[in-house]
């Protein structure tokens, strides 16, 4: 059966335009002529039978209909243009690794280490992205991801990396107002969405009663956190080994040191189905060869 699919020059200069709202910017980014895009998106429209542009005052418009189709055409070419080039990658490598990170620990630990990982395995190409959640690998082109909680991935694989302490930081400014751990219940707790309870599970083992341990603004991102502990905005609770630069530089002050041992810890996850993928086994026995200091 014939896919009812128009030709990828039409498709090209149609989202070009768009893009700029301008077939002289279209045909310029394209090499063509603008009246070759004039003639390309016609076809296009012609084949759809329907109008993708108009003119009002004299300004190139999308109408309701190309608005639409420019954003899953758009989205679609990039799909295309990043098949291709992981395909064109496989004449020179023996495997790409798609890899979904945590940002924060993407940024602080695995990144300044991964020239160790390429010169091991130049033969794999590693392609990040940032997850903060975990995901149904089906419904995604990830092969493996790290993650931080519990074991309890439906359909993967978890192998456990490493665990970590979290100790309250702050900026030196507010160092100075902070005399005991009590002090700590009527500052500004600055809140991670994903660990909603770790400032109570904190006050819980030091043995202090904390009614607003739950309050507080909220950051998506460790790293976000980082910052505005660094600005004064409030006192943080953080992994320890992700602040380790902050803390030696003195931007961040570790009041007490009360370093309470998280419940969860770090995994590597993948589906069951990428177990055997070379990729995913190089890169699975560097991390661990690397948190043991080999």
């Amino acid at each position: 059966m014939r896919r009812c699919i128009p030709s990828t020059s039409c498709l090209l200069a149609f989202e070009t335009a768009a893009r700029h709202l301008s077939f002289t910017k279209a045909a310029h980014e394209l090499h063509m002529t603008q009246g070759a895009i004039s003639r390309q998106v016609a076809m296009l429209e012609e084949y759809l039978g329907s109008r993708l542009f108009e003119r009002i005052n004299r300004r190139l418009v999308l109408t309701e209909a190309g608005r639409e189709y420019a954003l899953q055409v758009s989205a679609i070419l990039q799909q295309i243009e990043m098949a291709t080039f992981q395909a064109m990658t496989h004449n020179s490598t023996a495997g790409i690794l798609k890899l979904a990170i945590l940002p924060t620990f993407g940024i602080k630990w695995l990144i300044p280490r991964l020239p160790k990982f390429a010169a091991a395995h130049p033969d794999v190409l590693l392609n990040l992205s940032t997850e903060i959640v975990p995901f149904d690998f089906s419904q995604r082109q990830v092969d493996a991801a790290i993650h931080f909680g519990e074991p309890d991935w439906p359909g993967a694989v978890m192998v456990r990396l490493m665990g970590e302490e979290v100790v309250p930081v702050c900026s030196r400014a507010l160092r100075k107002q902070i005399g005991s751990v009590a002090d700590l219940t009527r500052m500004t707790l600055l809140q991670h969405t994903t660990r909603p309870q770790a400032w109570r599970d904190w006050f819980d083992h030091v043995g202090v009663d904390c009614p607003n341990a739950l309050s507080g603004p909220r950051f998506e991102q460790l790293s976000m956190v980082i910052q505005a502990a660094v600005a004064g905005l409030g006192v943080a609770l953080m992994p320890k080994f992700l602040v380790e630069t902050e803390i030696c530089q003195q931007q961040l002050l570790v009041p007490f040191p009360f370093a309470v041992k998280s419940p969860q810890s770090y995994y590597l996850a993948y589906p069951e189905k990428n177990a055997g993928k070379p990729a995913v086994i190089k890169f699975r026995d560097w991390i661990l060869g690397e948190l043991r200091g080999d």
